[in-house]
């Protein structure tokens, strides 16, 4: 009784994500600006792109990919709906680690993994008339410690982020990729100190900063819980707010997770009993971002544009997926990857069926 009803559930689940997969591929962009690091650059064009189109660059965790993370998130499937682009940078070093260390990356215009990125975006802007207004960063573990060497280092370009399980900007300032004593949270500086560092990011930069939204589990130990209060020191710094919340909000977006609110500019997510492999929450990153007016967690927002453009692009096709968020398993990852779940389906049918 229990496999049969399993075997029912997996396969209309299996249909429903295959329904609500991606419509189109990745393609790889070429020749796009400087790019020192030799950064991997892979688009998502939505069939029903609007004219001046949102950008969201989406940044993998390390040892992942742009396909990890095209399939393993559902930014693709919402340009479906809302028609922005999707940038998916991918890292050149052979960990699949970003550069989030070295004094180029951490520098406008020095270099570095950042500027390949940032190199993209501008392309994107003349190319593909992206809205400048319009551009923001979203990553995962080292992808969301990228989100901040942007929103540190190319505040010009970026107008709001959102990381995943990071370290704040410079946190993991060295000589190596690893930096133990931030991924373990022994670093603790200033809120003046850390917004010190922000602002080194672009010397004499005196322009808007991108608004930042972080979220960190209480049980993270690959990038120690610790970070997550460093963090909020940083950009209430950066901001000039207080570290004392203005609102604190409980169960938001989920049970047991807590959304504190610091000023218009900047918030912060704890999700309590969470380790490093916290979900993404898409729908809130879009709402956080303007691209959507809600902050819905259980269902895709629904609106589209129906005016389109096509987009000039030298691109070849992606390969497959090659990638999932360090050893994650379970349902989560079963309902946002058709390859896995079809995979897993395959695999036990056979099983149960034909034993």
């Amino acid at each position: 009784m229990f496999v049969g009803s399993l075997l029912a559930f997996l396969t209309v689940a299996a249909f429903t994500v295959l329904c609500n997969a991606a419509a189109g591929q990745l393609q790889q962009v070429l020749n796009f600006g400087s790019n020192p690091t030799n950064v991997g650059i892979w688009l998502y064009r939505p069939s029903n792109v609007v004219t001046s189109p949102a950008l969201i660059v989406a940044i993998h965790y390390c040892g992942g990919t742009a396909q990890a993370y095209f399939t393993g998130t559902q930014y693709a499937n919402l340009a479906d709906q809302h028609g922005f682009l999707v940038i998916y940078p991918d890292a050149p070093d052979s960990s699949n680690c970003w550069d989030v260390h070295s004094t180029a990356t951490l520098t406008h215009d020095a270099g570095g993994d950042s500027l390949g990125i940032a190199s993209a975006v501008r392309y994107a802007i003349s190319t593909w008339n992206v809205d400048p207004n319009r551009i923001f960063a979203t990553g995962t573990s080292s992808g969301a410690m990228m989100t901040n060497v942007l929103a540190g280092a190319y505040p010009d370009l970026f107008k709001a982020g959102s990381a995943f399980a990071g370290v704040p900007y410079g946190c993991f300032a060295g000589p190596d990729m690893w930096n133990t004593a931030c991924a373990t949270g022994t670093i603790s500086q200033t809120p003046q100190e850390w917004g010190d560092l922000v602002r080194s990011g672009y010397p004499g930069y005196s322009g808007t900063r991108p608004r930042m939204q972080i979220w960190q589990g209480t049980l993270d130990t690959t990038l120690n819980y610790n970070n997550f209060a460093e963090g909020v020191k940083q950009w209430t710094n950066v901001f000039g707010y207080s570290t004392t919340p203005t609102n604190v909000t409980s169960n938001s977006p989920l049970p047991n997770w807590t959304r504190s609110v610091y000023g218009p500019n900047f918030q912060a997510i704890s999700a309590a009993g969470v380790d490093h492999n916290i979900p993404t929450q898409e729908n809130d990153v879009l709402a956080w971002f303007a691209i959507t007016g809600g902050s819905s967690t259980t269902s895709a927002p629904t609106s589209t544009s129906s005016s389109t453009t096509s987009l000039p692009i030298t691109t070849t096709t992606a390969p497959g997926a090659q990638q999932t968020h360090y050893a994650s398993t379970g349902l989560d990852q079963l309902l946002v990857s058709p390859r896995i779940l079809v995979s897993t389906i395959m695999t036990i049918i056979p099983k149960y069926v034909f034993a």
